[in-house]
């Protein structure tokens, strides 16, 4: 596969703490049917370390994905949900991902995939599973960029590949979710250009300018 060494150094996520801030400032937690002390309270419990970076999710259960979307927001536009992917609550996580079983929970050790673009999601995924990383989950991609907004940006957008939909026979559909900048063309339409915009891609393409976002790992109790 094609090596792209290009990447965009991120630095470490907010604590933990003002994580839980944001998304009550959001009004996620009234999404997910969550008091705001119990985000506060499972944030500082969980802590940060100094020098580790740590993720907040809410269970994609709680929040899903279409009501998330709109909350992103990049040059005063919110982010949408592409027209041909009204689906997108349906995209569950792969049989080898595990979620915590609680409302909230945190990922480690996140990284963009920058080295991976120009990569199919078909080539990403047993290349990110025999470095024994977990891909994010579309609402997970959300919660990134949510609290870090630099990690959206033009040319280094990002893959969503735990997410999959699965037809009624069981077989994956073909579509993989992503999350990049809308130009403001076709059906999004010019007053959304450059708005934060969740679509997705087919699994077996490659592009050169989508990485593959993945975690080591997903924790429901204290760092």
């Amino acid at each position: 596969m094609p090596e792209n060494t290009s990447a965009t150094a991120l630095p470490l996520l907010p604590a933990l703490t003002a994580q839980a801030e944001r998304l009550i400032e959001l009004g996620v937690h009234t999404i997910a049917g969550l008091p705001a002390a119990e985000v506060r309270t499972f944030a500082a419990a969980a802590g940060t370390p100094a020098g580790h970076s740590a993720l907040l999710a809410v269970h994609p259960d709680r929040a899903p994905a279409s009501a998330l979307a709109p909350l992103l927001h990049r040059d005063g536009r919110p982010g949408f949900v592409v027209t041909d992917m009204t689906d997108a609550d349906l995209f569950s996580p792969l049989d080898t991902i595990e979620l915590p079983d609680a409302p909230l929970y945190f990922l480690t050790g996140l990284d963009r995939g920058d080295r991976m673009a120009n990569w199919s999601p078909d080539e990403a995924l047993p290349a990110l599973a025999a470095e024994a990383r977990t891909p994010l989950l579309l609402t997970e991609g959300i919660h990134w960029v949510m609290q870090q907004p630099a990690a959206l940006e033009r040319n280094h957008c990002f893959m969503t590949i735990g997410s999959r939909l699965r037809k009624d026979n069981g077989a994956l559909d073909a579509r993989t979710p992503a999350i990049w900048i809308s130009n403001g063309t076709g059906r999004d339409g010019r007053e959304r250009r450059n708005a934060p915009k969740i679509g997705w891609c087919w699994a077996g393409n490659r592009h050169t300018w989508l990485g593959f976002a993945s975690a080591t790992d997903r924790r429901g109790q204290h760092l």
